[in-house]
């Protein structure tokens, strides 16, 4: 029986996703949590099979959680399970540590057949994810921007956008104001931005956060 822990901060959605799981003989939901804050005290007193992870959770997103829980749990099989389409996050997820990425929008057969795949050690990759990873060697091939920034700095843009102030972003990612102003520097520089409100459109229009 393969245990299945889930981090995602809608319970309506944490309970379908439950009756999908719990369906199936070899597979048991046994823990879940709302937010990144809850994750590393069950992972320091459980041991798990599978993580299925959302991007989108309160305060740190499930990226940037991903690099801590690899440091503690580097052996972890995790599934980014979140409503973006892969074209915009899965090459990000795959290169902070994710076995597998998708959207929420798939069938409940492909999630059930990403959590045994990965569950054996091996990553999930669909077609679309397995050509970005090939054009993510290719120099030749366009990036979008945001694809040029560090994770912390990808977050920090999306928090941004959505109008939280700095200190704000500071207390959420335990950082200081004056951290986060250099971030922003460094998101404008990099993005070829004057100010928040273009890195605001940009980040809108790309649907880089959650409508």
């Amino acid at each position: 029986m393969l245990k299945i822990f889930i981090a995602d901060d809608h319970p309506v959605f944490r309970e379908g996703l439950k009756r999908i799981i719990n369906k199936e003989v070899d597979l048991k939901v046994v823990d879940e949590v709302e937010s990144g804050e809850e994750i590393f005290p069950k992972l320091d007193a459980n041991e798990y099979d599978v993580l299925i992870l959302d991007v989108g959770l309160p305060g740190r997103s499930g990226l940037d959680l991903l690099v801590d829980i690899r440091k503690i749990k580097p052996k972890l099989p995790v599934l980014i399970y979140t409503m973006h389409p892969e074209e915009r996050f899965a090459l990000r997820a795959f290169k902070s540590g994710a076995n597998a990425y998708l959207s929420k929008e798939e069938s409940s057969e492909k999630l059930l057949e990403a959590i045994r795949t990965i569950s054996t050690g091996r990553k999930y990759i669909t077609p679309t994810i397995a050509e970005k990873l090939a054009n993510s060697f290719d120099k030749n091939v366009d990036k979008a921007p945001h694809e040029l920034l560090s994770n912390r700095e990808f977050e920090v843009m999306r928090m941004i956008a959505i109008g939280k102030p700095v200190r704000e972003i500071a207390e959420d990612l335990s950082l200081s104001v004056n951290t986060v102003n250099t971030y922003r520097m460094r998101i404008l520089e990099k993005m070829n931005f004057s100010n928040n409100i273009d890195l605001a459109h940009y980040v809108i229009q790309n649907k880089l956060i959650d409508s």
